[in-house]
């Protein structure tokens, strides 16, 4: 009897649902969440729910006409999972319930992230096997292993290409949007050839680089590919040395970096004559494009990598979740559709080496906002999103803490030292402090501040990468086939499978006019409305 009255409020919730979103989300799961959990009958009714949904599921087997590759830097699973409270307490709740946006993608798979030469891999390496299907050695971009780090003359010859480029060579528009450089490790292999990450501009190179006819990462992104939309920061590579910069006029150390004294600005606005391209430097202009009109556009937002969002100037620059919007609405215009590669880099992954918890996952819940924005502006039937991570860091959470504790607060008990710590912590870096011998005490640091530095087990100026494997989140065409434990080049391929691009010309076939009903999901707000239905019917 008990059991036909949940199945029947589950059906109920269906027309009730909508509803009840008006009503005061935070403030119902406070009061109802605890007290329903303690009954087998709210488990068994969400597992079934959920069940049902699972059962509902059918892989879209066709081929896919747009791509989304969503790159969390760093963004390893602790930092998820702690993003996802985050999220839940930032919005009123305990947090842990939470439904991140990756997390109602239905096919999940685990990638392996070494690289050729090392165990635990840096963000260039990485970039090179997700975006160009091979694995690389660290410091290098877009190259095979043949490649050798710093060794100008390795470059040619060993050369791999991008998903992003072979997109564009079968007419689809191309994207880039990250929250660093436009120039960085990340964004870099989807267009450029250098076995040093860090020749941003001409004036990085080291004279027989110059001599052996290396190309700068930033002349490469305005010549090897026509990418339609780039979004990010890294003005001062851009511009000859010693042009002030619009934005810190008065600034030495921001001002143009290029001793070839080019400007790749105008480089890439006159590179399609045919097409009406805009290049923007403020929030205000940026705001002003019209994406309906708009082939082209360049937003240069920070002369380096972008602020951290807790520190963002909302009047100046655009968030990533605005900057992806507009890239969506401008890419989307091609009918032979689009790739577009979105990254929170520096934002979470410089946030772990300074050890600074709050700016790393703040950044990964606008990265998430990020993913939930992409998903209202695209269609699941013909748009294969994929989210995941290069690597991880050696952040975690622990410290036997109880339901709804504050994530960025203290474990309940001291440590053996009878002093008090956080319950996120790092196996190493920065917040290394010892005080006469023994660890400092934190009863009266701020650990809510923004730039609260967690303390670390072993000192090092700045935090390491973790070398666990990451997730792979993926709905869409062919999003099935992410699934197991997978080589991280295997990302790579998926797209490239999916969208029918070089190598793969056996591909899967066009959709039908009625294509499947494909993934279904079951959606926070249900789950939240049937909560609230169990409770009032207690």
């Amino acid at each position: 009897m008990q059991t036909q009255k949940y199945r029947a409020l589950s059906l109920l919730l269906i027309f009730l649902g909508p509803i009840l979103l008006v009503v005061d989300q935070a403030a119902m799961e406070s009061q109802a969440l605890y007290e329903l959990e303690k009954e087998p009958a709210y488990w068994d009714s969400q597992a079934r729910a959920t069940l049902d949904a699972a059962l509902k599921l059918h892989p879209r087997k066709y081929q896919a006409k747009n791509i989304i590759l969503f790159l969390g830097d760093g963004m390893g699973v602790s930092t998820v999972s702690a993003a996802r409270i985050l999220r839940g307490q930032m919005e009123g709740r305990s947090g842990e319930e939470t439904v991140l946006a990756m997390d109602t993608f239905p096919f999940v798979a685990l990638s392996k992230t070494y690289s050729v030469d090392k165990q635990v891999a840096d963000s260039a390496s990485t970039a090179t096997a997700y975006h160009c299907g091979v694995k690389a050695n660290a410091k290098t971009v877009g190259l095979s292993a043949n490649a050798v780090a710093y060794e100008c003359n390795t470059t040619f010859g060993n050369e791999v290409y991008s998903v992003l480029r072979r997109a564009k060579v079968q007419g689809k528009s191309v994207g880039i949007v990250t929250t660093t450089r436009v120039q960085h490790a990340s964004p870099a292999a989807a267009y450029a050839h250098s076995v040093s990450r860090s020749w941003y501009s001409d004036a990085d190179l080291p004279p027989s680089a110059h001599q052996q006819g290396c190309v700068d990462i930033s002349t490469q992104l305005v010549t090897n590919v026509d990418i339609d939309v780039i979004l990010g920061g890294g003005r001062m590579y851009m511009t000859p040395q010693g042009t002030p910069d619009p934005e810190y006029p008065s600034s030495n150390s921001r001002k143009g970096d290029r001793k070839d004294k080019k400007n790749l600005i105008d480089v890439w606005l006159n590179s399609k004559p045919n097409k009406k391209s805009h290049y923007v430097w403020h929030r205000k202009d940026f705001d002003e494009i019209n994406v309906k009109t708009t082939d082209r556009l360049m937003g240069l937002f920070e002369p380096k990598d972008m602020r951290f969002e807790v520190f963002r100037n909302r009047t100046r620059d655009p968030s990533i979740v605005e900057m992806t919007e507009k890239a969506i609405q401008i890419l989307n215009k091609n009918p032979k559709g689009y790739f577009l590669f979105v990254e929170d880099e520096g934002r979470i992954d410089h946030g772990h080496h300074d050890g600074i918890a709050k700016l790393a996952l703040t950044e990964a819940v606008m990265f998430d906002r990020a993913i939930q924005r992409a998903a209202e502006l695209t269609r699941e039937s013909d748009t294969l999103t994929v989210v995941t991570a290069d690597h991880s860091h050696v952040f975690t959470f622990g410290g036997n803490t109880p339901r709804g504790n504050p994530i960025f607060g203290l474990a309940p008990k001291n440590a053996e030292d009878k002093m008090p710590f956080t319950s996120i912590l790092y196996a190493n870096g920065p917040g290394y402090v010892h005080i006469n011998g023994t660890r400092e005490n934190i009863t009266m640091v701020d650990y809510y501040d923004e730039e609260y530095m967690q303390q670390a087990a072993v000192p090092l100026d700045a935090e390491t990468h973790g070398g666990e494997d990451v997730a792979i989140y993926a709905k869409g065409p062919m999003a099935h086939l992410f699934h197991g434990v997978k080589e991280q080049n295997y990302v790579a391929h998926v797209m490239a499978y999916a969208a029918c691009l070089k190598p793969y010309t056996s591909c899967p076939p066009q959709p039908h006019n009625h294509a499947s009903p494909g993934c279904v999901n079951t959606p926070s707000s249900f789950l939240f409305g049937l909560l609230v239905i169990l409770w009032l019917f207690r």
